[in-house]
């Protein structure tokens, strides 16, 4: 049975309530078992109306989320899915995260493209990505499911738009034709120890494929990356959970490094 409205705000409320209160729920799906995807997004689209609006910042990018193969056969599904990112959600390297502020983050490494003209419609190619594309960069990714115990179904973190909340990009800017987008070896290190080691092709077999996907998918409900936006292109690892006092350095082969701490 599909959802009312009213049920739709009153999901978007109780996913609100739990990012201002830094406190876990119980997965949706729990009392809305035949949630499906479309009415996800929509819930989505919702919640991140209410957020721009009550937390007075802006759209400045997109994340993709299920990337790599193997984390789609867990879930069951075939293809990947996207939230978005807003100006409160960006961090700077020499500024500490707060902790006190998130449930139980993970830091992912991930490549950011830097979009320099807007990419709609729904026959994109990787030619018209690149194209778009001004600069690529290290990023780190701080995702914090308002789920309880970081568990969900598909429905559930889409609605939640994906895990969002922090990101953090590095310093340095790479033009795509001087690098292998689909072959960057990765290193992320916490607190000095190697925690995960990945490549940009666990990203759907390449980054620039994903970013395809996701144009595509995007123009499907009306919507494509803007002129401006920073897209995180997806996870090239297992994410790995973050504490206070933690410091994590992600370091991409040819694109250098991206860092951020904890308190």
């Amino acid at each position: 049975m599909a959802l009312t409205d009213i049920q739709k705000e009153n999901i978007i409320e109780y996913l609100l309530y739990a990012e201002r209160d830094v406190h876990e729920v119980i997965k949706i799906t729990d009392e809305y078992p035949s949630l499906t995807i479309d009415e996800a997004y929509d819930i989505q689209d919702g919640l991140l109306a209410r957020r721009l609006k009550e937390n007075n910042t802006k759209r400045v990018g997109i994340k993709l989320g299920l990337t790599s193969e193997a984390k789609q056969k867990m879930m069951g599904v075939n293809e990947a899915i996207y939230g978005y990112l807003h100006e409160d959600m960006l961090e700077t390297e020499w500024e500490p995260i707060q902790h006190a502020e998130l449930i139980h983050p993970k830091a992912e490494p991930e490549i950011a493209f830097f979009i320099d003209k807007d990419i709609e419609g729904d026959k994109i190619t990787a030619e018209d990505i690149l194209q778009a594309t001004k600069y690529v960069a290290p990023a780190l990714e701080i995702i914090d499911s308002r789920y309880k115990d970081f568990k969900f179904t598909l429905v559930d973190v889409v609605a939640d738009n994906c895990s969002s909340v922090k990101f953090v990009v590095g310093s340095k800017l790479s033009l795509t034709d001087d690098i292998d987008l689909g072959n960057i070896g990765m290193v992320m290190s916490k607190n000095g120890k190697v925690e995960q080691t990945g490549s940009s092709s666990a990203v759907l077999g390449h980054p620039v494929k994903a970013m395809v996907w996701a144009a595509n998918m995007l123009a499907k409900r009306g919507q494509g990356f803007k002129k401006g936006d920073v897209v995180l292109s997806g996870a090239m690892s297992e994410a790995i959970a973050i504490e206070v006092g933690d410091t994590v350095t992600a370091e991409f082969e040819g694109l250098g490094s991206v860092s951020l701490s904890c308190e």
